[in-house]
């Protein structure tokens, strides 16, 4: 509160009224500017500014030189209001004196501070004043310490660093495969090695099919600019049309992404390869290739068939052999750059896993027999008009295909040209119904059941009837007795009938089996037909004729073959084969499986029976004497059937002959089957086996059957 106006301003003894700037004291009529003045040269603790540097200067001299400390009081808003005193100092016995504060320097017409103060309580003479306690100034929040504020960034920063540290830790640690695998598999490139695939060689290591290292050239249709002029330029060195060309540098998709890859052509040779290389055209390119070469072209090439450009067999033993031939594709896997740095990392991930060449196929094939096997064939086929054919060469004592010819054929070298058909192989895939060829399997069995013997005879008539159905003769025995030469001889049908209606049908039908017809042959060949037997349940009254005749009987030229090699044989059928041994990449030679074998007739029958059939081509007039070779003793049997496609008959007649010579010691076995128009297996075949059976003779060097003579026949005896 302001100061009583009838209280007298007193000043202590000494005290010099002025303002705290240290100017001169305060004028006349401004009663208050000097203690306003000297009230804000105190302190805070209640001492003026110049007594707190003396205090400073002399520590003691506040205690004995400073009377008015004990009752200080601070103007504030015109109120009196105590100050409080220090520690040190005690207050005077009765004074009541106030101290003003000087004035602070600054502006004077500046307002003071307005202080906070508590009135003093009711003064009491000679007491001194109540001293509040000071207040303890708050401490500031831990976080306002600059100390803990730096230890505690630092616990953030170094448990930061160990976040970090432990993070790196399990990433190149822990996780380092995982997360170095990922990246690697897209820095990996694989190349894939190609295998060569193994060869196909005749008997005597002559290739009939092999591989050969060639280019392949492809176009990637985006840095291709100009594709007509590319084309004309690819064309010739490509054999490869023009506009074909233009159609495959084309720009398409693949998957959903742009084509960078087409190719133009396959098995390109190296000097045409190096050509193209030459020529720097934009966006072609050659890369390492295989071509599979096939040095005689046509020859056997039904029985090797051939590959896709990939390689890969598609027909015939490529076909049937593909997985043995074709190897073991190898790939080497690396590491490359990104970008312009697309090479192989020096240092980085690689494995090369080795191609495994193919293994090679060492055939029974004799190359020269086959030629002048296909040879004889296609001259005689085209003499008659025939559509289809099939000649064949068996070894009798192994079973092995020396020649398997078949008519039409083609160009393996060259296949896509031609059509399915000329692509057949017709020794297994040609079903016809066999005809009188098949009277020898008739009569091995009744001589083996001992239906008949060597010398039998009995009186054949010119017809019989079975079922609803005749059988007739075409030569006429005018039921004169007959003998088993002259029924084969004349391909007696009413004479076999009668042998067969004694053996029955039951056993007939098992000696069909013997003799291997009813089931593929195994011989090697993919897709070979099984033929079909006639089981007796299922016999007609028709079928008592037909069957023993070879009708109603479904069976392939190779088949038959296989049939009088076993009589041939001593009686002992043996499996036909084609494959001889296998060669693998390291040149070893693995002999084949042996075939399989069973006695089907005894030796003494076997030898009665080719007895029989040797009169075929003896006696006059016989069926098969235009089978008959200088120097040579043959026996064979002649036959007319029909072809059967899908179980039906077409048109046409099916001519065979089946032959064997010396046929006092037997070697090969030479069959030959043609459909044509029409005509008999006496005029069309038997000139066939003659050649080929003569130069397969002459071919081996087997020597003439000079010392012993054929017999002579008796037809009808007395």
């Amino acid at each position: 509160m302001p100061p009583r106006s009838d209280e007298p301003r007193r000043d202590p003894p000494g005290a010099r009224r002025g303002s705290a700037r240290g100017g001169s004291g305060a004028q006349p009529g401004e009663p208050g500017l000097g203690g306003i003045s000297e009230a804000r040269a105190y302190t805070p603790r209640g001492r003026t500014v110049r007594e707190s540097a003396e205090q400073r200067r002399t520590p003691r001299s506040s205690r004995s030189g400073d009377p008015f400390r004990p009752a200080l009081q601070v103007l504030d808003g015109g109120r009196e209001v105590p100050v409080r005193t220090t520690r040190r100092s005690a207050p005077a016995a009765g004074a009541k004196t106030v101290r003003t504060v000087p004035a602070r320097t600054g502006r004077d017409d500046e307002p003071p501070p307005r202080r906070r103060t508590t009135p003093a309580a009711g003064r009491r003479t000679g007491r001194p004043a109540t001293r509040r306690p000071l207040r303890k100034k708050p401490r500031p929040p831990k976080l306002a310490d600059s100390r803990l504020r730096l230890r505690l960034g630092t616990l953030l920063v170094l448990a930061l660093f160990a976040t970090i540290g432990i993070r790196l830790v399990v990433l190149q640690v822990v996780d380092a495969p995982a997360y170095a695998g990922g990246g690697r598999e897209d820095r990996l490139r694989i190349v894939y090695l190609p295998a060569a695939r193994g060869a196909i060689y005749d008997r005597d290591g002559a290739p009939l099919a092999h591989s050969v290292e060639a280019r392949y050239v492809y176009a990637d249709p985006t840095l291709v600019k100009d594709r007509e002029k590319t084309a004309e330029i690819l064309s010739p060195l490509l054999g490869v049309p023009r506009s074909e060309l233009v159609k495959r540098m084309a720009p398409r998709k693949r998957d959903g992404d742009v084509s960078q890859f087409e190719y133009l052509a396959r098995g390109v040779r190296i000097e045409k390869a190096k050509q193209i290389e030459k020529l720097e055209l934009r966006g072609i390119f050659t890369d390492r290739d295989e071509r599979r070469e096939v040095p005689g072209g046509d020859l056997a090439a039904n029985l090797i068939g051939f590959t896709s450009q990939d390689m890969a067999g598609l027909e015939g033993l490529e076909a049937r052999y593909d997985e043995l031939l074709r190897g073991e594709t190898g790939k080497r896997v690396f590491e490359v750059g990104q970008g312009d740095l697309n090479a192989p990392i020096p240092g980085g991930y690689s494995r090369t896993t080795e191609a495994r060449p193919g293994s090679s196929l060492e055939l029974t094939i004799d190359r020269d027999l086959q030629f002048q096997a296909q040879r004889y064939l296609s001259e005689r086929m085209a003499e008659v008009r025939g559509s289809t054919g099939a000649a064949i060469v068996i070894d009798i004592r192994t079973g092995e295909v020396l020649a398997q010819a078949s008519h039409p054929t083609y160009n393996a070298a060259t296949p896509f040209p031609s059509k399915p058909t000329d692509r057949e192989d017709a020794a297994t895939s040609f079903v016809v119904d066999p005809g009188s060829v098949h009277k020898a399997i008739t009569f091995g069995a009744a001589l083996q059941e001992g239906v008949i013997k060597p010398d039998t005879a009995f009186p054949v008539a010119n017809t019989i009837v079975k079922g609803d159905t005749p059988f007739s003769d075409t030569h006429r025995a005018n039921g004169r007795p007959m003998s088993l030469p002259g029924m084969m001889a004349y391909s007696s049908n009413v004479g076999t009938i009668r042998i067969a209606d004694a053996l029955g049908k039951d056993r007939l039908y098992d000696y069909q089996q013997r003799f291997g017809l009813g089931k593929p042959t195994g011989v090697g060949m993919p897709g070979e037909a099984s033929g079909r037997l006639l089981p007796p349940a299922e016999w007609s009254g028709s079928s008592y004729g037909s069957v023993p005749i070879g009708h109603s009987v479904d069976a392939t030229p190779l088949q038959m073959a296989a049939v009088y090699a076993t009589i041939a044989n001593n009686g002992t059928y043996v499996q036909p084969r084609l494959v001889r041994a296998t060669i693998g990449p390291d040149g070893k030679r693995t002999p084949a499986p042996d075939p399989v074998t069973r006695p089907v007739l005894s030796p003494e029958n076997a030898a009665a029976l080719r007895h029989i059939l040797e009169a075929v081509t003896t006696v006059p007039d016989a069926t098969g004497l235009r089978a008959r070779i200088p120097g040579y003793r043959v026996a064979g049997k002649t036959g007319t059937g029909w072809r059967l496609v899908n179980g039906r008959k077409v048109s046409g007649e099916v001519a065979s002959f089946i032959g064997m010579a010396p046929a006092d010691n037997p070697r090969y076995v030479v069959a030959v089957f043609a459909h044509t128009p029409g005509g008999g297996g006496g005029d069309i075949s038997a000139p066939v086996f003659k050649d080929l059976m003569g130069y397969t003779l002459r071919h081996n060097k087997v020597p003439p059957s000079s010392g012993t003579k054929a017999p002579n026949f008796t037809v009808y005896p007395r």
